[in-house]
């Protein structure tokens, strides 16, 4: 993912599910080495590696195979903020895929969808924008598939019929929670994510639409995804050349500011217009490193904090215990 990364917001949904299940979202957190605070900040975004990651986490503390696919189906158009109200006063299902395309980035940077038009039917392909960074997971793109169809059947009002469902990931063991989510079990292996529909849907009509709303709600919309793909350009830069010392050195403020020929203090500067601090940007990648390690079993914590350049295996684990509320070892323990 870019390092846009991620409304914190797509996580609501997670926490949604799991409430709805039945389940405690605290001990989920502490199960997931997820820090919940980050839930109260309505601005804060997270990289799609740690969605991705949250998400396959929920799957397994609720032992749920299809948890991608349930949770799509509890989506609703407030869920998705700003861009949600936009879709919901579209005119049509079309103008609400467009505004989707075209406002995604509000919500995540690295997934989005685009349709082909064919004589009576129309496609819609469900993909990454950067493939080059990763694959998404089974449980996100069963998300991505099973929210977008219930939006759309919102959006008109009507039990839209899905003609063919495709997902590039293989079958699971049980198929037959998508017969009564999808109405069809959906071809798996296939080279893309698709879903397809009557093409006569993307004229169906928004039940909701109101004209007026929709110019307040875009304007919204587009004035905020402007500052964020403007906002977004430094820091990604930043995190970017921080990648690119690992493993040899963690760099410092001075060493960062070296490399971008200004002074420590104009790059804090232009780090604090983006909303952001040095500390902040060395902090998270500090731990999305730290957990991306704690899952390959042959690193030792030792060996982690010294890759990471902490002083001492106890300043790594004091430090992981204060980004995550649990330790190392129990992060470990956990997966």
């Amino acid at each position: 993912m870019k390092s846009q990364g991620v409304a914190i917001s797509m996580v609501y949904p997670i926490m949604k599910t799991l409430v709805h299940k039945g389940y405690n979202t605290e001990q989920f957190c502490q199960f997931a080495a997820f820090d919940a605070s980050l839930l109260r900040d309505v601005e804060a975004r997270i990289s799609g590696e740690e969605l991705e990651r949250i998400t396959i986490a929920a799957a397994q503390f609720t032992q749920d195979e299809h948890f991608g696919l349930h949770q799509g189906q509890m989506m609703e158009f407030s869920d998705m903020g700003i861009l949600g109200y936009v879709m919901m006063h579209s005119a049509s299902v079309l103008e609400a895929l467009t505004a989707y395309q075209r406002y995604n980035v509000l919500l995540c940077s690295g997934f989005n969808l685009d349709w082909n038009m064919h004589d009576d039917h129309v496609e819609i392909a469900m993909f990454l924008q950067h493939p080059e960074e990763g694959t998404m997971s089974r449980h996100c793109i069963e998300d991505m598939a099973s929210s977008l169809y219930r939006l759309i059947s919102r959006l008109s009002n009507q039990r839209i019929p899905l003609l063919h469902v495709s997902f590039s990931h293989d079958a699971p063991s049980d198929v037959t929670p998508y017969e009564s989510i999808l109405g069809r079990i959906p071809q798996f292996g296939a080279s893309e994510n698709k879903l397809r529909f009557p093409k006569d849907v993307l004229s169906y009509p928004v039940l909701y639409s109101d004209a007026k709303l929709l110019t307040v709600f875009e304007n919204i919309a587009q004035e905020t995804r402007q500052k964020l793909t403007e906002t977004s350009r430094f820091t990604d830069q930043v995190v970017q050349w921080m990648h690119a010392c690992q493993p040899s050195y963690f760099p410092t403020v001075q060493q960062t500011a070296d490399y971008f020929q200004m002074s420590s203090r104009t790059l804090q500067h232009k780090l604090k217009e983006e909303r952001t601090t040095y500390n902040e940007i060395s902090t998270q990648l500090r731990k999305e490193l730290a957990m991306g390690y704690l899952r390959k079993w042959e690193y030792s914590v030792g060996e982690i904090a010294y890759v990471l350049h902490f002083s001492e295996p106890s300043a790594f684990q004091n430090a992981f215990k204060k980004w995550t509320g649990v330790t190392p070892g129990q992060y470990r323990a956990n997966l």
